[in-house]
């Protein structure tokens, strides 16, 4: 079945370390869409729509360094439109409007935490009947937050450990193009036994091939691994199309290598994510 796809957005306070997280939720919903302006973008939705009765499952996306949730809004949308509850947080600290965490050790702790913050907003605490019930997408340090959330145990680049605390709420991860220098301490991801989906891009400069190697070299034998590098693809192919008026030769995650369809990917992408997805909740 098919739904309009509600938007909502809120704000979020992380009690522990006092940041204020803009969450935007995608839903499917009962009323009418439209489309409708978001900054630079347009995205087919109802604000403060009535949600439907009954979403499948949980999905959180996790964006990119610098980035932002809007650039996934496609992905998400889709996953709406099919009857999840997509959340998708903008990490402080390090998103496109204040990147004043990036490459920080604190940056490394905070931004899984930002993602179980949502969870506690939605299903309530760790513990109280919500065990293996959500599905985490990241993309390039959103993969590493995934990988955190179900039991990764990074390190920073001097050799320290890295203080997560896993989330026995999440049932499985799609890593696209993940950021995995933090996760080459043997055993780091020996914990990691949730379903992985993973994209990697054929030419990419930022996450390699061989930071995919860590994921696929690194997880416990029988942690089922659906891992395909995508053909000509680079690391911002996973991103929504951009406006026209947003293409300029300076901005890079516009592009991609030569002769790269990323608007045809993206419909890919969304119908192998959601095949995935309803699998881990048992509706394939």
């Amino acid at each position: 079945m098919q739904y309009s796809v509600g938007l909502r957005a809120v704000r979020l306070q992380d009690p522990q370390t006092d940041a204020t997280i803009p969450v935007i939720f995608l839903f499917p919903s009962n009323s009418p869409a439209a489309p409708t302006a978001l900054g630079p973008y347009e995205l087919d939705v109802a604000p403060d729509g009535e949600p439907a009765a009954g979403a499948k499952g949980l999905v959180l996306i996790s964006h990119g360094s610098g980035g932002s949730p809007l650039v996934y809004r496609n992905l998400g949308w889709a996953l709406a439109q099919a009857g999840y509850l997509v959340a998708m947080p903008e990490h402080p600290g390090n998103n496109r409007n204040d990147n004043s965490l990036a490459d920080s050790d604190l940056n490394l702790s905070y931004r899984p935490r930002h993602l179980s913050v949502v969870l506690d907003h939605l299903i309530g605490p760790v513990g109280a009947g919500a065990a293996g019930r959500v599905v985490v997408i990241g993309h390039s340090m959103g993969g590493y937050s995934a990988l955190a959330l179900a039991g990764g145990k990074p390190s920073t680049q001097s050799g320290e450990a890295v203080p997560v605390q896993p989330d026995e709420r999440i049932c499985a991860l799609v890593l696209l193009a993940p950021a995995t220098v933090w996760y080459q301490m043997p055993g780091a991801l020996s914990d990691v036994t949730v379903p992985i989906m993973m994209r990697s891009a054929e030419h990419d400069p930022h996450t390699p091939a061989w930071q995919a190697d860590i994921v696929r070299t690194g997880l416990p034998e029988d942690t089922a691994l659906d891992d395909q590098t995508v053909p000509n693809a680079g690391h911002f192919s996973f991103l929504s199309v951009f406006p026209d008026e947003m293409i300029t030769a300076d901005f890079q995650p516009a592009f991609d290598p030569p002769g790269f369809d990323r608007a045809g990917y993206q419909a890919q992408l969304a119908e192998q994510v959601l095949t995935f997805v309803d699998s881990m909740y048992g509706y394939g």
